[in-house]
């Protein structure tokens, strides 16, 4: 699964959108990994179940330059870490740890997939691009601990 066409299957698109995408349609690219951010990190920080599976090709994809929504990728990686949502709920109704489908559980799994992959930091290309670089630094900096 390569560049934009693997993103857009992820994200649930049809062939003629994956071509796009193959060719390098920013907006194309962008509007498909909103619909993947909102399938697997609704409002920037809250996982689902199928988030920790999807961690690996972000990461795929943070490291293949000619990806033009790079920093959104990178920055998706960095709210993934950081979630912290469905473990603070059960914190205030411990209930919610009982549930068949324990989200607390999804949260932890993709916050240690990220975590998994760290050492991939340092294959992200260098980049000259200045949000692209601050991204991978509060990336790095999230994985720090």
């Amino acid at each position: 699964m390569g560049g934009h066409a693997g993103l857009h299957r992820i994200g649930g698109g049809h062939p003629a959108a994956a071509e796009r995408h193959r060719l390098g349609d920013a907006r194309t690219a962008r509007t498909a990994l909103e619909d993947l951010r909102r399938r697997i990190c609704q409002y920037g920080f809250v996982t689902e179940q199928a988030t920790a599976a999807t961690v690996p090709f972000l990461w795929e994809l943070a490291q293949l330059p000619h990806i033009s929504c790079r920093v959104r990728i990178i920055q998706l990686l960095k709210a993934i870490a950081d979630a912290r949502q469905w473990e603070s709920t059960a914190a205030a109704y411990p209930k919610l740890l009982n549930r068949r489908e324990n989200p607390v559980v999804w949260e932890r799994a993709a916050r240690q997939a990220v975590r998994a992959r760290r050492g991939d930091l340092s294959q992200l290309p260098a980049e000259p691009d200045t949000e692209i670089a601050r991204a991978i630094t509060e990336l790095a900096r999230a994985l720090a601990d």
